[in-house]
């Protein structure tokens, strides 16, 4: 009977010397279809809502763009009035104009003016044949090297410059959650299919000692333990499977199909079991490791040198404000039917001059932008060394879990080693239950700490993936 204990143990643990993701290995590529890490990101990064609405970023400095060039578009304009009264006609007043504001301020306008009635106001009236006018606006003072509409242009042109930006940044945090929740399916996936293996061989641990005790070869409380123990592998394979369920819901709310539609994974599909060799290379990590990284590029960095321009284009429109506000116009004058014969001497001119004596608003407003400026400049200081010192301390993190990772197969393999010797000298009498039970027990937490510390590999990866900011 000692034999066949013997012989229902091995069968029983004859997994131990192996690493639990090879065992799933098999399972997995006999059983089931994979999906991949690399195969994952692909669904969340083109049907995702948040990463799509990360790209209406685009869309949305375009608009802010087309807006901004608005304010240079031809415009029509045309006044209209008349009055009627005891069949009479008071007045009639008919101003049109046609104007095409230019980059530096100047603006070109054409006009057509027709009065005409018993009451019109002199400075109204025109020949019988209407006005035409052509004239030109120049500021001489503000406006001329830069306004509002153009200081509008040029940032919402480095507007699109920062949304890039944004848009990596808001899709880059889309895709680790999206890692985070896939690693942690994977880890739940890889506990649940450990502690199967070892619910099964407790319960055939627990037959082979009630076949001994009936053979009167064991005493009757060894079956005690043994049910002790099969309960608690069960109870720990209801708590992984718990999780493993949760996890699977919270990987779904990343998986999405075209035209918004959610997606659920079925009970066959399985993680990725090669992962740890494919991780580094799907997230573009390899070479940081090898090569040092440059944060000219990085998307921080982008966006806030792209505020750094904004501000400063405000601080120019704010200096040009201390200059006084010049303006002069010139319009030549003629009747329509005497257009191509030019007197210069038919004119109208103007001129417009404004200047406030002490200039504290504009002098304010100034010191303000500059000040902005200013403590942008800090903050891109500042996130210049965070970068780099978080690069370098999560490089060293990774190297750190790779020696770890190491180690512990190591230990799951010595573990290993040990419940099969405990087994053997069981198996020669020499040995106990209780025994073969720790050794096992500390078998299980070598493998599930295998299985931990394999998880804080991948999401260190994609720690230094988010650092990195380059989703494409």
């Amino acid at each position: 009977m000692k034999q066949l204990l013997f012989i229902l143990l091995l069968l029983g643990y004859a997994v131990f010397g192996q690493e639990p993701n090879n065992s799933t290995q098999v399972l997995l590529d006999n059983t089931s279809k994979e999906f991949t890490y690399n195969e994952y990101l692909g669904y969340v990064k083109k049907y995702h809502p948040l990463v799509k609405n990360a790209n209406l970023e685009i869309n949305k400095a375009q608009a802010n763009l087309m807006m901004a060039r608005g304010g240079f578009d031809p415009k029509i304009e045309v006044d209209f009035k008349e009055k009627q009264f005891k069949n009479k006609e008071y007045y009639s007043i008919l101003n049109s104009s046609f104007k095409i504001p230019t980059w530096y301020g100047i603006e070109i306008k054409a006009g057509f003016d027709n009065n005409e009635g018993v009451y019109l106001n002199p400075e109204n009236t025109v020949p019988n044949q209407g006005l035409t006018s052509l004239g030109i606006s120049i500021p001489l003072g503000q406006g001329l090297f830069i306004n509002q509409r153009m200081a509008d242009v040029r940032k919402a042109k480095i507007q699109m410059q920062l949304s890039q930006a944004e848009r990596k940044l808001q899709a880059i945090a889309v895709l680790y959650d999206a890692s985070v929740a896939y690693f942690n399916w994977k880890k739940n996936f890889n506990e649940v299919k450990l502690y199967e293996t070892y619910s099964s061989n407790a319960q055939i641990r627990f037959n082979g000692i009630r076949s001994l005790i009936k053979a009167g070869d064991k005493p009757a409380i060894d079956s005690i333990e043994a049910g002790i123990i099969v309960k608690n592998r069960l109870l720990s394979l209801e708590d992984s499977q718990l999780k493993l369920t949760k996890s699977k819901l919270e990987l779904s709310n990343f998986l999405w199909l075209d035209n918004t539609i959610p997606l659920e994974l079925s009970d066959e599909i399985t993680p990725e079991s090669q992962l740890e060799f494919t991780i580094q290379e799907t997230l573009k990590t390899n070479d940081l490791l090898d090569n040092e990284f440059s944060i000219n590029n990085h998307p921080k960095i982008n966006a806030l040198e792209s505020k750094i321009d904004i501000l400063t284009v405000e601080k120019k429109l704010k200096a040009n404000m201390l200059l006084p506000k010049i303006d002069v116009g010139y319009s030549y004058l003629a009747e329509p039917s005497y257009i191509d014969n030019y007197q210069f001497e038919d004119y109208k001119i103007g001129l417009n001059f404004y200047f406030p004596l002490f200039l504290r608003k504009e002098r304010g407003s100034l010191k303000l932008a500059k000040y902005k400026i200013q403590e942008t400049e800090f903050i891109l200081s500042l996130e210049k060394v965070q970068l780099s010192n978080k690069i370098n301390a999560q490089k060293i993190e990774i190297q750190s879990l790779q020696k770890q990772k190491n180690i512990i197969k190591g230990l799951v393999k010595d573990n290993a080693t040990m419940l099969l010797s405990e087994e053997r000298l069981f198996s020669f009498g020499e040995s106990s239950l209780f025994l073969i039970n720790t050794r096992e027990n500390n078998l299980v937490s070598a493998q599930l700490a295998s299985i931990v510390l394999e998880n804080r590999f991948y999401i260190s990866n994609s720690e230094l993936f988010k650092i990195m900011a380059n989703p494409d």
